[in-house]
Order: structure tokens, then C-alpha cells, then sequence
């Protein structure tokens, strides 16, 4: 019995009993599954997220959240062998699950460790602050919080796994409930994955909404407080940023589409350098990889007109190496299109880019896999077409195969690159190959606003690039113009996505409460115990010591740069260093004041703090002379849980003054404190 996928809606699994759509085989075209929404409340899913889910990720901290998302990833870990033996059935070769499965996988690891890292264990993110006032009283901040409302995915066939995973989890980081819907036509490994969230137990009531089929009137309930994201091509994205509820209610839009990525080989190479083999080899990769059905895949290959008979005959040697079959036939490197439809449709479109370009490589109406039919199965030979007047021709700037297919070019000149790159009217990813530092720089500087990233690529770094098509977590994945002007990807960014900046005004004491980080101004807490003495819990925002005063003298100065080796003539040559436009003569090194600041505050006996692991953001303000007395100010600035339970991070506000109260050196120290033991 074909079975019928489900929906996941208001934390029970609903299954349709109508409106069923097949799902086929890409390598065989069996019917493997059935999928159909009908009779889901789509408005009920919208207001369970926002009534449920919501409120229960806002109690949480983002670290917790964050704990949430690693706790689903190593969940996953456990169980991917599952998710493999599915990925067979669209068309995926072990080394394409690499990139859907384990990239995935791979992504919520990196959220989680981000957000670990670089986010408080706070329920707002505060940025710097602004003062707004001559004596300070009145001081401005932005906060990040969390959307008060739910994100909706709409996710693209080719990646079920990782295009669901990578999108989940900033947004549930960031605090913000979760409806994803996938493609159908792949559904059955997404559907997988959501049974596998789902029988975690991981995530809290509504948090999590799963939607097998057609999205129905979903759109039509979402409000300012949600966000739409969606992958996938140009035609339905301009129908969902169209859509009258989407524009009425400023509804944010984030996009990600299909683009006319390129790779452009410098000038400088020639057939006999590293790098040549290198644009082969990638070129290949990303015409072959899932079947060339990646939206970073490269689709236009721009070379110097006087060697683009040699890279033709290199990337035809390498394709011709291609063994295309069933994937879990031994020997096979590129499997099926995702279904019978999606090759119908790359074919139609390379029967367009032929009207003006020629196929040097590859049959598009025939293939002869291995250990399968190209009758039943879809199966495609990779193709290969050049044009040799690409400033004449509009289709190859226009028209995107999205299958294993790309054209190759020629150019005249930096500049003419530059211009054939541009007609693709914005991509996520080009590369540049090249070994030379000024076509490095020129191209950058032409194509950088075109392109969500530039991925540049020589024998120095390609053993350990990552390639022209794989989004990492840490960086932007998106991209300007045709490539949908989104990102969902950026480290941080991607969870700032789902989050409102508001700015904050106050005064210094109230915005320190509010955000949990102490702002100059603000009230010191003057304790009666050195804070070093003071665990980490006990240890509060504010907590405040002022040191005594040290003089510094001349004898300090010299023997510092005696013992350290820092003659600099500013410290120990007095006319020339009253010629010197920023000292007033001889003066302290920066290092000698923050040696001596540690003296005046540090608690020399054992107690909670463990250990002074850095410094960031030091500014010397103002030289210090021979004669002049320095004292310090050392604040708990903010508090942050490490990943470790023993100990946390405290943040410290130090500020070095002279004698007439002016700041002469600020920075923050880092520590950490331990915890105290468990009852």
C-alpha cells in the first residue's frame, strides 16, 4: 500500500483523505508516496504557533534554545543511515547526501555554536551604546527581541534535508516558531526528517509545524509580526512577495532563488598551472552535484578567448568521466533529475539556449545509465554548450537549465568579464580563478554588489575550500537582483532575520537593567568584598571597585622598557618626544598603565575567579607623564553562562583615570568565574 505522508499541525499528525498527489521514483518512476493538505485548518497552525510555540521558545534563553538545536542535531546524527536509504529514491549519490544530509546535520551544529559563542544568555540582544545628552543622564541603545509571530518555509525540492534544517534553525534560536512546508515532489525525505523532530520530543508544544502538500490559504493569515522565507524559483517567488496579504501587512519576505552563477578563469592562467586543472575539476563538480539541481550551481563559464579551445576539451575529457545510473550502483557519479517533470523542463530549456549556442557535449534527449532506464527513470546526460558571441546572445544571461548544465564563453578583457558576469542580474556565488592579486582585486571591486558571495579560488587554498557551491552557516547564502535580494544564511545575521531592532531610550542605571549590561553612568553596587571574592552567581551587574591612586615615575617608565625591551622613543627620549604631536615629552608605555591598573585592582589570594582569559576593545584616550596618578575603576559590565556548568564568563568595565578624573585608558576584561557547587 503506497502510503500517504502527514501533516504535523497543532501537535498531532493529520493525514488527508482527498486531493492525494503521486510521488515517483526519480530513478525508477514508481509511485513511492502520496502527499495532500486538504482539510488542514491552515489559519489553526498559524495561531498554535503564535499562541503556543511562541510564548514557550520566548521563556527560554538563546542558549537554551540553542541547547534545543544541538540536542536535535547529534538526534539526527543517530538516525541519518534512514535519511540516506530515502535520498536514493530523488536521485542523490552518497557524495550528493553529503551535502543534504550532513550538511544539514552539520548546519544546526554551527547555529548551536554560534549562538553559544557569540549571544547572552539573555532573552534580548542589546548593542552598543549611544550617549544622547551633554552630562550623560539620557543614553540610547538598539535590542534585538524575538518576533512575536511565526516563520513560514517554503523550502526548494533539491535539498530536503538541508534546505529545511538550515532555515530552522536561526529562526528557532532566535525565538520564533516554525511551519515549514517542503516540496512535494522530494517531500517523503523531508517528511522523514519532521518525524524525527517530531518524535524527539526536542522542541516545546507548537514550536514546530510540518505541512505536506499544498500551502492552501496559509498566506492569507500572516500578519507584520511573521516572516516568509522561500527557496526555489523566480516564478513562485514573485507570486508569494505579490501576494495581497504578504504587501498589505508588510509581511517579511526573505528570498533565495535560482540564479545564473559563473565562474570566470583569470587572464593570468594558462593550461599549464595548478589553477587550470583546479577550474576543471570545480566546474565539473558543480555542473554534476545533485545533477546540476543546486541554485549556486555554475551555469556560466567566462574564459580568455585565447585559450577557450583547451578548457573546452579539458571540461569535455572530465565530463565524459561522468558515470550517471542508478545511485546505489556501484561506480556511478551523478544520478537522476529529481522526477520525469523536472527533466522535461530542463530539456525545454536547454532547447532554448541551443537557438543560440552550440552543444559541444552531452545528449539531452538520451542517456544510457547505468543500471537503469532513462525510459522509467530521470536520468539526463550532463551538457555542455559554448557560445562564442555572448555579448550578442540574450539566453545564456536569461534562461537557467536547472539541471547538469552550463555554457562556456569567451572574453576579451577584465572589464568584458565583468560585463558578461553582470548580465546575469545578480547571483548568489561566482568564482574566480586566479593566482594574481590585481584580477583578484579588479573582479572583486566589479562584482562584489552583484553577488551574495565571491568564492576565489587558487592552488593555496583549494585543498581546503569548501567549493564554489556549498553555503556554509557562518557566511551570507543569498545574493542581489534575479537571486532574490535575501539571505538566509550569516551566522548571527540569520537569526537577526527573525528579530525586531528597536532603539531603546533611557537613562544609563535603567538601560543597564533592562538589558543586562552595565552602561557608563549607570549606579555602581559598592560592595564590601573585593567582587573577586563573589562567585559567579552572586556576582551582579554593576558590581563596582575603586582602586587607590599610583604615581607613576620616571624610574617606573625607564625600568619597564629596560626590562621589556620597549625603547620606544616616546618613553625614553625626552625631545624627541616633545616633538612628537601626541605626547607632551617622555610618557608611560600603554602597557606599563594596564601592568599597574592589574596591580591596583587584582585580588591576589585564591577565590572564585579563575582565570583572566583576554582583553577587547582597549583605547589609550590620554598619555600619562612622569608625575601623574592613576586609579581605577573595575565594573561587572555583563554575565554570561559558559558552556561548561563549573564556571561563567563576567565581563568587566575598566577604566584607568589621572589625577584630574580624565579617562586616560578603557577597555573590557574578560574572566572567568566559578560556579557554585551543586546541592
Amino acid at each position: 500500500m503506497t502510503p500517504i505522508l502527514a501533516s504535523y499541525a497543532q501537535d498531532r499528525w493529520h493525514k488527508a483523505v482527498s486531493s492525494f498527489e503521486d510521488i515517483q521514483s526519480a530513478v525508477n518512476g514508481q509511485i513511492i508516496a502520496q502527499a495532500s493538505s486538504s482539510g488542514l485548518d491552515f489559519g489553526g497552525l498559524v495561531q498554535h504557533a503564535r499562541s503556543k510555540g511562541g510564548p514557550a521558545l520566548r521563556k527560554l534563553n538563546f542558549h537554551q534554545r540553542a541547547d534545543m538545536i544541538k540536542k536535535l542535531a547529534l538526534y539526527l546524527t543517530e538516525r541519518k543511515q534512514t535519511l540516506y536509504d530515502l535520498s536514493f529514491n530523488t536521485g542523490a549519490t552518497s557524495r550528493d547526501n553529503l551535502f543534504d544530509i550532513d550538511g544539514g546535520i552539520g548546519t544546526l551544529f554551527a547555529y548551536a555554536s554560534m549562538a553559544k559563542k557569540n549571544l547572552p544568555d539573555k532573552y534580548i540582544l542589546a548593542e552598543e551604546v549611544e550617549t544622547l545628552s551633554r552630562n550623560g543622564t539620557f543614553m540610547g541603545t538598539h535590542i534585538l527581541s524575538s518576533l512575536q509571530g511565526v516563520a513560514v518555509h517554503i523550502n526548494a525540492y533539491n535539498f530536503p534535508c538541508w534546505g529545511m534544517l538550515e532555515k530552522l534553525a536561526p529562526a528557532i534560536i532566535a525565538g520564533v516558531p516554525v511551519i515549514t512546508k517542503p516540496a512535494t515532489v522530494t517531500s517523503y525525505v523531508a517528511h522523514a526528517v519532521a518525524q524525527m523532530i517530531v518524535d524527539s520530543g526536542i522542541f516545546p508544544p507548537g514550536a514546530f509545524q510540518f505541512i505536506c502538500g499544498s500551502t492552501g490559504d496559509l498566506l492569507d493569515h500572516l500578519e507584520g509580526q511573521d516572516v516568509l522565507s522561500f527557496t526555489g524559483s523566480i516564478t513562485t517567488s514573485e507570486k508569494l512577495r505579490n501576494h495581497p496579504i504578504i504587501s498589505a501587512n508588510a509581511v517579511r519576505f526573505i528570498a533565495e532563488r535560482d540564479s545564473l552563477n559563473a565562474a570566470v578563469l583569470g587572464p593570468d592562467i594558462s593550461p599549464d598551472m595548478p589553477e587550470f586543472d583546479l577550474f576543471i575539476r570545480a566546474v565539473t563538480q558543480e555542473m554534476t552535484v545533485k545533477a546540476g539541481q543546486k541554485c549556486t550551481a555554475i551555469r556560466r563559464i567566462m574564459v580568455p578567448e585565447t585559450i577557450i579551445a583547451e578548457v573546452t576539451t579539458a571540461l569535455k575529457a572530465r565530463l565524459d568521466r561522468i558515470v550517471v545510473g542508478d545511485p546505489q550502483h556501484e561506480g556511478v557519479t551523478m544520478g537522476p533529475l529529481a522526477g520525469l517533470a523536472q527533466r522535461e523542463d530542463v530539456r525545454r530549456h536547454v532547447a532554448t539556449l541551443a537557438q543560440e549556442s552550440e552543444i559541444v557535449f552531452g545528449d539531452p534527449q538520451h542517456c544510457d545509465p547505468l543500471g537503469a532506464s532513462d525510459q522509467s527513470g530521470a536520468f539526463m546526460s550532463p551538457v555542455l554548450l559554448q557560445n562564442l558571441n555572448p555579448h550578442d546572445a540574450t539566453s545564456v544571461h536569461h534562461t537557467e537549465a536547472f539541471g547538469p548544465v552550463a555554457t562556456i564563453m569567451p572574453y576579451t578583457s577584465l572589464a568584458d568579464a565583468a560585463s558578461l558576469v553582470k548580465r546575469g542580474e545578480g547571483s548568489l556565488v561566482a568564482t574566480l580563478c586566479t593566482y594574481d592579486d590585481n584580477v583578484a582585486a579588479e573582479l572583486v571591486a566589479s562584482l562584489a554588489s552583484f553577488h551574495g558571495r565571491l568564492h576565489i579560488l587558487d592552488r593555496e587554498c583549494a585543498k581546503e575550500s569548501t567549493g564554489h557551491g556549498s553555503p556554509l552557516p557562518a557566511l551570507v547564502h543569498g545574493g542581489p537582483g534575479r537571486a532574490g535580494g535575501g539571505e538566509e544564511l550569516g551566522g548571527i545575521r540569520g537569526i537577526r532575520h527573525y528579530m525586531q531592532r528597536t532603539a531603546l531610550q533611557a537613562s544609563p542605571t535603567r538601560l543597564t537593567r533592562l538589558t543586562g549590561r552595565w552602561t557608563i553612568g549607570a549606579q555602581e553596587a559598592l560592595r564590601k568584598e573585593h567582587p573577586f571574592r563573589y562567585n559567579f552567581a552572586q556576582l551582579t551587574v554593576g558590581d563596582t571597585i575603586h582602586t587607590q591612586p599610583r604615581t607613576i615615575t620616571v624610574q617606573d617608565i625607564e625600568h619597564f622598557a629596560e626590562f621589556t625591551g620597549d625603547t620606544f622613543y616616546a618613553h625614553t627620549d625626552e625631545k624627541a618626544a616633545a616633538a612628537n604631536p601626541f605626547f607632551p615629552g617622555r610618557v608611560a608605555h600603554g602597557y606599563l598603565l594596564l601592568s599597574f591598573a592589574a596591580g591596583l585592582f587584582v585580588d591576589p589570594a585564591p577565590g572564585p575567579l579563575l582565570a583572566n582569559y583576554g582583553l577587547e576593545s582597549l583605547r589609550f584616550l590620554k598619555p600619562v607623564s612622569p608625575g601623574d596618578a592613576i586609579q581605577v575603576r573595575l565594573t561587572v559590565k555583563s554575565k554570561n553562562a559558559a558552556r561548561e556548568p563549573h564556571y561563567g564568563e563576567v565581563r568587566w568595565d575598566v577604566e584607568l583615570f589621572n589625577q584630574n578624573k580624565e579617562t586616560v585608558a578603557r577597555y573590557d576584561l574578560l574572566t572567568m568565574s566559578a560556579q557554585p557547587a551543586a546541592a
